[in-house]
């Protein structure tokens, strides 16, 4: 089978821009991942496009993915949309390495959209919460933050986790995120800011839980011969693992786990090499992570279900700095969900921007140092789904 590589990838901000349609968003993400290409990119080249999105608000539920790709001038390209809740745009960068290993592509562009702040907030909250259990959790009033605080109660319960470890997750998101001008907070935070904060679910509050995103991302993945011609420095996809489970929590064996993180890493470490079950052999594979951090709790549950730590060591794991620059594994370089935003369509293969970026070199200010090795991890609502990529800095452009 094939290798695949990344050849380009971009983004737009993260923010809230009224004055942009999902379109207009889109365009700007291509034209950035196009730029980064090294060499002489032709869209005529272009095999298939694969793009994800929820859809907040309904704008356009049936044929976005086409809508998307005739606004930017791919006219013919067959494409795709895939709708897997927040790990949309991850399946899609996930499908797109199959194209390409499979041989039934050579040049695959990924990505994902959506715009979410024109929305109000009863709409937003709605369509959030259809990616939970619609019958028995959402319409008995549970909200997305307050399926993420049973989590995090169920964390603090069953591990003894310090609940100011949510917060410590939330001032390095914030750190990381002020380094980085595509981030919707870019700014930073005390611990007393997010301990402090109005109470969203408890023990969640308001600096605990991602902001509601507008934004997109595009990503460019080819097969070994178009890599040699387009790219001086491609980005090696080594490893790809995705996983399903059940859509409501209270259907699931562990409230304090995501179950489908820990199968989905299990098969990318896998493909990419990786014993997961040697002590230490993940975190000393990786150099940086960019997890689901949708609330604070889901970065704390990713350490231990990507392999970094036992579930009860996460609140040390980020309370010593381990799962910061200097330490074992530097996680959301890119600010996170927390900082960096999460339209929700376009996070997956936004976290894939940051990580080409950081293999490349050119992350400018929070540059992971000497980063050969990554991993980025998306998820569907509370862990419906999952995917996986592993992705290394190429020495090398040849066939496996």
């Amino acid at each position: 089978m094939r290798d695949a590589y990344v050849v380009g990838a971009g983004q737009s901000d993260f923010g809230s821009f009224p004055e942009e349609s999902y379109r207009s968003l889109f365009a700007t993400a291509y034209e950035a991942a196009v730029e980064s290409v090294d060499g002489e990119f032709d869209p005529d080249a272009v095999d298939e496009a694969v793009l994800g999105t929820l859809g907040v608000g309904g704008r356009q539920i049936g044929l976005s993915g086409p809508a998307v790709t005739e606004h930017v001038g791919l006219h013919g390209v067959p494409t795709t949309r895939v709708e897997n809740a927040c790990a949309a745009s991850g399946y899609a960068v996930r499908q797109a390495v199959q194209a390409v290993k499979s041989g039934m592509a050579d040049l695959v562009l990924a990505g994902g959209y959506e715009v979410m702040t024109d929305a109000s907030g009863d709409a937003t909250r709605y369509w959030l919460g259809v990616s939970g259990e619609t019958e028995w959790e959402r319409l008995s009033g549970t909200t997305f933050a307050g399926v993420y605080a049973q989590m995090a109660s169920a964390h603090v319960a069953e591990y003894g986790t310090d609940p100011d470890a949510l917060s410590e997750v939330a001032v390095k998101n914030h750190s990381h995120g002020a380094l980085n001008p595509h981030a919707q907070l870019g700014f930073e935070c005390t611990l007393e800011d997010a301990r402090d904060a109005p109470v969203v679910a408890d023990p969640l509050t308001l600096y605990h839980c991602c902001p509601t995103t507008d934004g997109a991302a595009a990503v460019l993945v080819a097969s070994e011969d178009v890599a040699s011609e387009l790219s001086e420095d491609p980005v090696r996809v080594a490893g790809v693992g995705a996983a399903s489970d059940a859509v409501g929590l209270f259907q699931r064996d562990t409230y304090a786990g995501v179950p489908a993180s820990a199968m989905a890493a299990e098969r990318a470490y896998d493909r990419a090499g990786i014993d997961a079950d040697e002590a230490g052999a993940v975190t000393d594979a990786l150099d940086f992570a960019e997890v689901h951090d949708c609330f604070a709790i889901a970065e704390l549950m990713a350490y231990a279900d990507l392999g970094f730590c036992a579930p009860e060591d996460a609140g040390a794991f980020v309370a010593d700095g381990r799962s910061d620059h200097g330490g074992d594994v530097v996680v959301n370089s890119s600010g996170g969900l927390k900082s960096k935003g999460h339209p929700i369509g376009a996070t997956g293969a936004g976290q894939v921007v940051e990580a080409y970026k950081q293999l490349r070199g050119e992350a400018g200010e929070r540059q992971v140092a000497d980063a050969a090795r990554g991993v980025t991890h998306n998820v569907g609502g509370s862990g419906g789904a999952a995917v996986v990529h592993v992705l290394e800095r190429a020495t090398e452009v040849s066939a496996r």
